[in-house]
C-alpha cells in the first residue's frame, strides 16, 4: 500500500468474509498498559526489553508504540474467569516491569507525556500505518480495553452491533480516563475517544443491516487499497471474523481489575441480552447515525454528566439515570452469566467517581502536579 490509497491493478479480491461462529457467548479481554519510569513518571520506551524478559507468551503482546504492552485473556465463559486469567499474567508482567525500574499505568492517556518523544515498535504494519497517517498516526498516545463476545452466526453480527451502539455513551462515560493531553486538561473526560477517530478507518462503525453488506464494504476497502487486512478496520465496535466475536473497543484504559471486571460484565451482559432478544424474534432497537455521533461526543465531553439521546424519537436522559435502570434490567442476564457481583460494581463507578474525576481531584489536591496523578493511577492497580 502506498501513502495514498490507490486501486490495486492486479489480483482478485474475495467478496467473502468467513465468520468463525462461536457455539456459546465466550468472552475475551485485551487490556493495554503504558510503561512509566518509576522516578520521572514519564513514559518509558522499553517495551522491547520487557517483552524480551517475558519471552514467548501468547497472553502478552506488543503494540504500536514501544511504551505499551497488552495483556490478553484466553477464551473464557465468565467475567470472573477472565479476570483471574488476566490477574495471573499481570502478576508476572508487573514484576518484570518493576525489576527494570518501571510501573504499569492504566488510563486512556498519560497526563503530561509528549508524543514526539515516543518510539515506534519495529514491525512493517506499524511502519505502514505511520507512513499513511503521518502526524495523526504519531499522535496515538492512547490506551484502551477491548472486549470480545462470541456470537453463533454471522447473520447476528450486524443487528447486534447496530443496537449495541445505543449503549456506547454508557460504556465510554464509565471508563473515561483521559482528561489530560501533554500537560493540559482538555475539558474532555475522554480525549482518547476524540483522538482515535482521526485515523481513516477508526471511529463509529457503519450500520449495515446484513453480513453481505459488510462483506461488500470489506471488498471495496481492499479493492481501493484503503486496507489490506480486515484488522485494519479499527471501528469502536467491530466484527472479529476469525475469532467469531463482536469486539467492543469503546472503553478508555482502565487502572484496576475491579473496574475492569465491572466494564467487562456490563459489555458481556449487553451483547448476550441483544443476542437472546434477537433469538426471540425481536427487532432490535436502533438509532440514526447522527444520534450515535452526538452521543459519543457528549460522553467524551461530559462523561458521567452527559445527557444522552435514548432512542430514534430523540428522547434524552442523564446517562447515570439510564444506567441505574439498565443494571436492574440486566440482573437476570448477569445471573445466568455468573457476573452479578461484577455488574454491581458498575454503580460504584459513578457513585465514587470515575477515573477522570479521580485524576482531576488528585491534581487539585497536589497543586496541579501531574506526577501525582500518575502515582495515583499506578497505585490503583493494587485495588
Amino acid at each position: 500500500m502506498s501513502s495514498a490509497p490507490v486501486s490495486k491493478p492486479a489480483g482478485r479480491v474475495s467478496r467473502r468474509v468467513d465468520f468463525a461462529a462461536s457455539p456459546r457467548p465466550t468472552l475475551g479481554v485485551e487490556w493495554e498498559f503504558a510503561l512509566v519510569d518509576a522516578q520521572t513518571r514519564d513514559l518509558s520506551n522499553e517495551a522491547a526489553a520487557v517483552m524480551g524478559d517475558i519471552g514467548e507468551n501468547p497472553c502478552v503482546h506488543k503494540e504500536l508504540l514501544r511504551n505499551t504492552v497488552e495483556i490478553v485473556s484466553g477464551v473464557c465463559d465468565y467475567t470472573g474467569e477472565a479476570m483471574a486469567d488476566l490477574r495471573a499474567t499481570l502478576g508476572t508482567v508487573r514484576q518484570i516491569v518493576r525489576d527494570r525500574g518501571m510501573e504499569l499505568f492504566g488510563a486512556g492517556a498519560h497526563p503530561f507525556a509528549r508524543w514526539s518523544a515516543q518510539k515506534l515498535t519495529d514491525a512493517p504494519r506499524y511502519a505502514e500505518l505511520i507512513k499513511r497517517t503521518q502526524w495523526w498516526g504519531r499522535q496515538m498516545l492512547i490506551w484502551g480495553v477491548h472486549v470480545h463476545v462470541g456470537l453463533s452466526s454471522a447473520h447476528k453480527v450486524m443487528p447486534i452491533m447496530s443496537s449495541l451502539l445505543n449503549y456506547y455513551p454508557h460504556l465510554l462515560a464509565l471508563s473515561a480516563s483521559s482528561p489530560w493531553w501533554a500537560g493540559e486538561d482538555t475539558g474532555y473526560p475522554s480525549n482518547r475517544a476524540m483522538m482515535f477517530q482521526q485515523l481513516p478507518t477508526a471511529g463509529l462503525p457503519f450500520q449495515f443491516q446484513t453480513w453481505s453488506q459488510f462483506e461488500k464494504f470489506v471488498h471495496d476497502q481492499k479493492k481501493t487499497g484503503i486496507i489490506e487486512d480486515i484488522n485494519e478496520i479499527r471501528w469502536d465496535i467491530r466484527p472479529s471474523p476469525h475469532n467469531g466475536t463482536l469486539e467492543v473497543r469503546v472503553c478508555d484504559g482502565v487502572s484496576n481489575l475491579r473496574e475492569l471486571g465491572a466494564l467487562v460484565a456490563l459489555t458481556h451482559c449487553l451483547v448476550v441480552d441483544l443476542d437472546r432478544r434477537l433469538d426471540a424474534g425481536e427487532t432490535l432497537p436502533t438509532m440514526p447515525p447522527w444520534h450515535h455521533q452526538e452521543n459519543k461526543w457528549r460522553a467524551a465531553r461530559y462523561g458521567l454528566d452527559a445527557v444522552i439521546i435514548l432512542d430514534a424519537d430523540s428522547n434524552e436522559r442523564l446517562v447515570t439515570e439510564d444506567l441505574d435502570d439498565l443494571l436492574n434490567r440486566l440482573e437476570p442476564i448477569a445471573k445466568s452469566l455468573r457476573c452479578t457481583d461484577e455488574l454491581a460494581v458498575v454503580a460504584d463507578i459513578w457513585q465514587n467517581g470515575a477515573s477522570y474525576q479521580r485524576q482531576r481531584r488528585v491534581a487539585e489536591e497536589h497543586d496541579g502536579d501531574l506526577r501525582a496523578v500518575v502515582d495515583s493511577l499506578v497505585a490503583e492497580l493494587d485495588i
